[in-house]
């Protein structure tokens, strides 16, 4: 299974962005897909995460501002951006908990993160 993260930039605070993640590759089934952050200097934190039937949790900085969404039928996540603020700055990476084949059992996959920068 391999993630593809898209839709970083550089945005005034303010404004929005729409991030997206594709799975693709041998994919037998996905179940949670998750977007954490990690900033300059500080550790990787959960930023969403939604469930195969779209059960969806936010860390409390991003409550209200952002919106975690999937496409089952494409295999990709989405995450909407408002309100952006200068500390929403970071790489943004995308994670799914996926099986390969039937006979695997689902592991965590990880693409390679998109920059966003929100400046003041």
């Amino acid at each position: 299974v391999q993630l593809q993260a898209s839709g970083g930039g550089l945005v005034q605070a303010g404004g929005s962005l729409r991030l997206s993640c594709a799975a693709s590759g041998s994919i037998f089934s996905i179940n949670a897909m998750t977007w954490y952050r990690q900033a300059p200097g500080k550790q990787r934190e959960l930023v969403a995460d939604i469930t195969r039937d779209s059960i969806t949790n936010y860390a409390g900085s991003v409550k209200g501002r952002f919106t975690v969404s999937r496409d089952n039928a494409k295999n990709t996540v989405y995450l909407q951006m408002n309100s952006l603020k200068p500390e929403d700055t970071a790489v943004y990476y995308c994670s799914a908990d996926a099986r390969s084949t039937r006979w695997d059992a689902s592991r965590s996959y990880w693409g390679q993160g998109t920059l966003v920068t929100v400046s003041s």
